[in-house]
């Protein structure tokens, strides 16, 4: 799965690097430490083997060995083994310590023999011959060059007793081999790959920790700038980032950002004030219309024609009247200007009046209460019945015949809900989302007088936030409709 967290993968990316390369640093360093040691040793076992030429006596072989234990032994588990034959391969001497499944045979060199000399011939007298040849001989032992043995030969090899380092030399007169135990060695490096073992991870983990600090800290502006952007509201529009506080690689990010509130906030507020100065505008002129339109319908003949298109133009005007000051009330709303003059509103007795209402303007439907006793919110009278009177209209213009309603009234916590629920058709998800847009109609195909102009909803909506609250359409079985007003108490 990908990771979706960039702090995350930070701190992830970074641990992985050191983890390679602390893992690598380890590799390499435990190779050269135990490189090192067994070059120490080799350098010893050389030393030693170019003293296994002379001759000795099988207590001087004894008094070798201890002497090799000495130079060659790291700690008391050393072991030091000691093989010396000669050429004719008798064993001249074997120390306890030697394995017989150690094979030197493939490190012992054939030493060359020097080449004979012939004495050149003469005439002379036996005699004379004799001394001749006695005096050549102590010159040829005299002038021959003294040909020095091969280099040693060093190797590891592995037993069931464990593994060992071993060293053969092999001289004119005698060969010798000498093994060392590699257990110390390989104790001290076990103890050297258990502290990296250890080390390694606690350090990752100091890694982890330090890069998820530290990309915390670079993020920071960015938190800074998504915490503006959740404040950027009808009311926050006007806030700003600072730019001086920010590094330099997010100085243009947050530049930008502050650029486009800007624009947001001289189009919200133009838009906004469009809105407020056309219904205020238009208020006056409908105020005019309807006097005049109630006035010469009062002089019209009963019954006849002007009479009736009089009442009809009256009822549009009204309508529309109804409009402005919805509208009023929304860009009031959207500026936060929305004025409430609040009092103590007994609620419960407010739900009991308007239930009231409802069974003398639908006996038709089945009416279920269920309010609490003394709900008291702290709000403005006339717009919270403004609330309930959309949510009751609604519940009885969208009823299904021989229907119900239920409305149920509680107190939880320190929040008053009202839940207004009723038998109706189902509402199509794609409508659920949209129920609360400004002049949104789920049926065009209804008649405007059924569906209204769709400014109820998000009236009612923005008066409870108004209050501090809030307007949901709840989730239900299927054949009925419920929403729920909370108000703080």
């Amino acid at each position: 799965m990908k990771l979706r967290s960039f702090r995350l993968r930070i701190a992830l990316l970074s641990t992985a690097l050191a983890g390679s390369t602390l893992i690598g640093f380890g590799l390499i360093s435990w190779w050269l430490i135990y490189d090192a040691k067994i070059s120490g040793l080799d350098a010893e076992l050389k030393s030693q083997l170019m003293w296994t030429g002379r001759p000795r006596s099988l207590e001087r072989w004894q008094s070798f060995e201890a002497l090799l234990l000495r130079q060659l032994g790291t700690n008391a588990q050393t072991s030091v083994g000691l093989l010396v034959i000669d050429t004719n391969g008798k064993i001249l001497y074997q120390s306890e310590y030697w394995s017989d499944e150690l094979n030197v045979n493939g490190l012992w060199s054939s030493r060359p023999r020097p080449s004979p000399t012939t004495s050149p011939s003469s005439q002379q007298s036996p005699s004379s011959k004799a001394e001749q040849a006695s005096q050549e001989q102590l010159q040829r032992r005299s002038k021959r060059p003294r040909i020095p043995p091969p280099p040693p030969q060093l190797d590891t090899q592995y037993t069931t007793t464990g593994s060992w380092r071993v060293g053969a030399i092999t001289f004119s007169h005698v060969r010798a081999a000498i093994a060392v135990s590699l257990k110390a060695i390989d104790q001290e490096m076990a103890v050297i790959r258990n502290i990296f073992l250890i080390s390694i991870p606690v350090v990752l983990l100091l890694v982890a920790g330090g890069a998820w600090g530290l990309s915390g800290s670079a993020l920071y502006p960015i938190r800074h700038l998504t915490k503006a952007i959740r404040q950027v509201t009808v009311q926050g529009l006007d806030q700003r980032v600072p730019i001086d506080a920010m590094d330099v690689e997010f100085a243009l990010l947050i530049q930008v950002f502050n650029q486009m509130l800007e624009r947001l906030e001289h189009s919200f507020k133009q838009a906004s004030r469009f809105s407020a100065d056309a219904a205020h505008e238009l208020k006056t002129p409908l105020a005019i219309l309807q006097g005049e339109i109630e006035q010469t319908l009062q002089q019209a003949k009963p019954g006849s024609q002007m009479q009736q298109s009089l009442s009809n133009l009256l009822d549009e005007v009204r309508r529309l009247s109804g409009i402005v000051r919805k509208l009023l009330l929304l860009s009031l709303a959207d500026a936060g200007q929305m004025s409430l003059y609040r009092v103590e509103v007994n609620l419960s007795q407010l739900l009991i009046e308007m239930a009231e209402d409802m069974e003398l303007l639908a006996p038709h439907l089945n009416l279920q209460t269920e309010i609490a006793d003394r709900l008291y919110v702290w709000g403005d009278h006339d717009l919270l019945t403004q609330i309930l009177q959309n949510l009751f209209s609604n519940a009885i213009k969208y009823n299904l015949p021989e229907g119900w309603i239920r409305i149920h009234a509680r107190q939880q916590s320190r929040t008053v809900l009202v839940r207004i629920s009723n038998s109706s058709k189902d509402i199509p998800v794609s409508d659920q989302e949209r129920i609360f847009d400004r002049f949104y109609r789920s049926d065009p195909a209804r008649s405007r007088k059924m569906d209204g102009v769709g400014l109820g909803l998000s009236l009612a909506r923005e008066i409870a936030r108004a209050h501090g609250g809030d307007l949901t359409l709840d989730p239900t079985p299927s054949g009925q409709t419920a929403f729920t007003l909370s108000l703080p108490k």
